[in-house]
């Protein structure tokens, strides 16, 4: 996948994140769109991404923001709305297509996380940036956590 001009290198926590919210935004779009034959493959999957996603924010991103920042409002916020999606996620992991309220729960569960990206990508983000973090290292072992989670969860698949 190309990278745009805006992000500095594949590695860089903050363009990790963002082009994960890129893709969880599609499957989104995607879920809303399908037949109801495709809804459980998509629901999973954006699950199984966001779980992923918020594991790796959770134990090496945020760490390092709370260490670099003083916005601890903006980390906490962030940390509610994952518990809230947390919640979300696993009522629609314990449900299937066709039963009363599944596709509206994965609709909300959007809304949620389209409301959540919005602040760490137009507030977080930037502080970020500006803070001295070391973007390229927490890249690193994000990438390093994703692929571990990844491989665990097809493992529990499997």
């Amino acid at each position: 996948m190309p990278r745009s001009h805006h992000e500095p290198h594949a590695t860089d926590a903050v363009a990790l994140l963002k082009r994960d919210h890129a893709a969880v935004k599609k499957l989104f779009a995607r879920f809303e769109e399908a037949p109801d034959t495709d809804k459980q493959a998509l629901a999973e999957r954006i699950c199984k991404m966001l779980t992923i996603h918020a594991t790796i924010e959770e134990e090496i991103f945020y760490p390092a923001a709370r260490a670099a920042l003083t916005d601890e409002e903006l980390l906490d916020e962030a940390e509610v709305e994952h518990g809230s999606a947390k919640e979300l996620i696993a009522k629609i992991e314990a449900m299937r297509v066709g039963q009363p309220k599944f596709d509206a729960n994965v609709v909300v569960l959007g809304e949620y996380i389209d409301h959540h990206v919005k602040e760490e990508e137009e507030e977080l983000f930037p502080k970020c940036r500006k803070s001295d973090m070391d973007l390229e290292g927490l890249g690193a072992a994000m990438t390093a956590r994703k692929a571990e989670l990844t491989a665990e969860m097809a493992e529990m698949a499997a």
